[in-house]
């Protein structure tokens, strides 16, 4: 894990960054707004430790920039001031957390462990597979990076398909699993949501995702 430490006083930055490396994270310095900015947003870190009072920009004008270009990079501010408006307006801008200074070596590896543990909760509750996007936490689908809307049945079909790729799913295992109960075998009500989902997130001249296999159900084949 690269963390991004910007912080202008040099005995607080290196005793950051030898106390980071000892736990096995990869740390690199700044010590002005400005190299933290393009550092957070052009270099490959992880998470970025940001001071508030910085010569050149800023930690709050750092960070709301660092937002508009990468959303979900964890942020936490530094800051000597103890006052609630300050920490309250810091996580307003859009940090993840802050620790006042001075703070326990032990308190900041805590924070970084939970930051660290909800980023890689994020990233399990997105789906990609060729140029289909699926957040599950939101119920949001993209296809070709225009989002698509989705029934609550559709997005729960599309769902169960992606999360058994290349397997045959018959039709008595997909009512199970979407409708939770069992239709009468004649009903057709999953080819009529079939139909619906490669409607919306088919290509135009490309084979459907989903394909029947006479006799058997259905198989949803990985987007090349």
């Amino acid at each position: 894990m690269k963390i991004l430490i910007v912080e202008d006083e040099p005995g607080i930055s290196r005793m950051l960054q030898r106390g980071l490396m000892t736990q096995g994270y990869e740390a690199i310095i700044t010590d002005n707004g400005d190299e933290g900015l393009r550092l957070a947003t052009e270099e490959d870190v992880d998470l970025v430790l940001l001071d508030i009072m910085l010569p050149g920009l800023d930690g709050r004008q750092v960070l709301k920039r660092v937002r508009l270009r990468k959303p979900n990079l964890p942020v936490i501010m530094l800051t000597a001031k103890d006052e609630l408006t300050s920490k309250v307006s810091t996580l307003d801008d859009g940090a993840d957390d802050y620790l006042t200074k001075p703070f326990a070596l032990e308190e900041l590896l805590a924070r970084i462990r939970s930051l660290s543990r909800r980023s890689e909760q994020t990233e399990n509750s997105v789906i990609e597979m060729g140029e289909i996007k699926i957040d599950l936490l939101a119920h949001r689908v993209w296809v070709a990076g225009k989002q698509v809307e989705l029934s609550s049945r559709e997005f729960a079909l599309l769902e169960y398909f992606t999360k058994h790729p290349g397997h045959v799913l018959s039709r008595q295992q997909i009512l199970s699993a979407i409708w939770d109960y069992s239709f009468d075998p004649g009903s057709n009500v999953v080819d009529v949501y079939v139909r619906y989902l490669r409607k919306k997130i088919d290509l135009p001249d490309r084979p459907s995702v989903i394909t029947t296999v006479r006799g058997a159900g259905y198989r949803f084949d990985r987007p090349r």
